[in-house]
């Protein structure tokens, strides 16, 4: 009978965990709840993880869907992922405290569309259909944007101009899958406009690329991540596309034993919305199964910083408690 091999050697990919984007969107909730009080109504998950809403909860936020869930007068949060301009109305005909934690590069995206639009472009959007960054940007316009999710949906796409056309992309895909379809749209509509720099964020292209240099070298792919995640998602798929068993989990205690038997080399990395406590717990995790060494392998170092919204400062939080100690 073989004796089961237990996971000797974690490699850790880098960078991993939290972007500019979600430090930000995170930060907004805390500063609002520090300076306003609790309740602050947040629309949508203020980023798609589990743990950090969990926390954000305990503290007093509110997570909504509607509008029609806040009461007047209270202060309202939007999610990274952005809102739509009918949601943007509606919160102000109402007449709520509003903080826009959409992400930054998401906001570039809404720019260009509504800069294109009034130049009489329509649109291809690139993405997941139900996903809410693409329900905002798609609702930038009231019309004359086509989502397309695969290369198939690019022949049913019907525009009054092609060569007054642009195209946009989720910017949470898969690197390698978004490139096909723009392959394909550029195929079938050969005078597309496309963004003048690509619009998958650099937190999710440099997490794509630490996976394909980490899971060549190891048994097994751990994602943290939850499952609403959109890049934590692209990261599993892409371990298993390089050949090499991938899981995600949003917590240490999903970690299953038997993933790991006679896997002696176990890789892990986090999506861009996953804070670094979840990655600890999961290499104690490790550990306790057998786990000798903790290795990070060689990548980008960001340095990426997004400003807040005027009204709730213009320090983070670190510079503010540092600058009090």
């Amino acid at each position: 009978m073989n004796e089961i091999v237990h996971p000797q050697e974690v490699l850790l990919a880098e960078p991993r965990g939290f972007c500019a984007g979600v430090d930000r969107a995170i930060e907004i909730v805390e500063r609002a709840l520090v300076k306003f009080g609790a309740p602050i109504y947040v629309r949508h998950e203020i980023v798609h993880n589990t743990y950090v809403v969990n926390d954000l909860k305990s503290r007093g936020a509110i997570f909504i869907e509607e509008l029609s869930e806040v009461p007047a007068g209270a202060t309202l949060v939007f999610s990274a992922h952005g809102v739509s301009q009918e949601v943007r109305r509606e919160a102000a005909a109402r007449g709520f405290n509003v903080f826009d934690a959409t992400c930054p590069l998401v906001t570039k995206v809404h720019v260009e569309v509504a800069k294109l639009h009034r130049e009489g472009y329509e649109f291809i959007m690139i993405g997941h259909k139900g996903h809410p960054e693409v329900e905002g940007t798609m609702g930038q316009l009231t019309e004359g944007i086509y989502l397309v999710e695969d290369v198939a949906d690019v022949a049913k796409v019907r525009v009054r101009d092609p060569a007054r056309l642009a195209v946009v992309t989720q910017t949470t895909l898969s690197v390698d899958d978004a490139a096909d379809i723009l392959a394909e749209v550029k195929r079938v509509f050969p005078q597309v406009r496309e963004p003048k720099k690509q619009d998958i964020c650099y937190a999710t292209q440099n997490r794509q690329d630490a996976v394909k240099l980490l899971a060549p070298q190891v048994d097994i792919v751990i994602v943290v991540g939850s499952p609403t995640s959109s890049n934590s998602n692209r990261l599993r798929e892409l371990a298993e596309r390089l050949g090499t068993p991938g899981y995600m989990v949003d917590a240490a205690e999903d970690l299953r034993a038997e993933w790991l038997q006679n896997r002696s080399r176990v890789g892990l990395t986090a999506g861009a919305s996953a804070p670094d406590v979840l990655v600890q717990a999961v290499i104690d995790r490790l550990r306790a199964l057998g786990a000798t060494t903790v290795r990070s392998l060689p990548g980008v170092e960001e340095h990426v910083r997004f400003p807040l919204p005027l009204g709730l400062g213009d320090k983070s939080m670190a510079e503010v408690s540092a600058s009090r100690s």
